[in-house]
Order: structure tokens, then C-alpha cells, then sequence
């Protein structure tokens, strides 16, 4: 099963999110084909980033939830809040052919 990690960093919060990105990317990385795509939020301008978006495979939504807990940027307090939900990918799968 999906799951879309929807993820709000706390104002203020772009020190800590550069200071722990390296951490988060090589976590990400190293969950292998669970990690669907994962990619920043960002403000208005395109560039400053505020948050993440992540889609995972597991199990069940108690394995998404340590997943997401074990994330470098959730174990540095990063995030003001995290949505955890059960997600169906209908369309733009890589397997689908234009």
C-alpha cells in the first residue's frame, strides 16, 4: 500500500531543513524501491523550501508512521506537522506509457 507523507515545516524552519538535508536525502535514498518520489514544498517564489511531500510503499500504516518518525528532518523537529495517509496512484505511474 502507498502512503503520501505530507509533511509542514515549523516557521522559521529553513536553518534546520539545510542543516539536516544531507541526512534526509541519504534516509530517503537508502529506504531503496519503497521510496516511490519524495520532493520539497516550496513558498511562492518556487525556491524557498517549507516542507516535503513523500510517498512510500509498506505494509501498513503503522510501518509508514516509523518511517516517517525515523526521518532525520522528523527526529530534528523540523515539522510543525505530518499527515500520514493511505494513497492510490491512478495516474503518471512510470510503468504507463504515454
Amino acid at each position: 500500500m502507498l502512503f503520501a507523507f505530507i509533511c509542514t515545516d515549523k516557521p522559521d524552519g529553513l536553518p534546520v531543513r539545510m542543516a539536516h538535508r544531507p541526512e534526509h536525502l541519504a534516509y530517503l535514498k537508502g529506504l531503496g524501491r519503497a521510496l516511490k518520489f519524495a520532493g520539497p514544498f516550496t513558498a511562492e517564489d518556487g525556491e524557498t523550501m517549507n516542507g516535503s511531500l513523500v510517498v512510500i510503499e509498506a505494509d501498513s500504516l503503522a510501518t509508514a508512521r516509523e518511517i516517517a518518525s525515523a526521518d532525520p528532518f522528523a527526529k530534528a523537529g523540523l515539522f510543525a506537522s505530518v499527515e500520514i495517509r493511505p494513497w492510490l496512484w491512478s495516474l503518471g505511474k512510470p510503468e504507463e506509457k504515454a
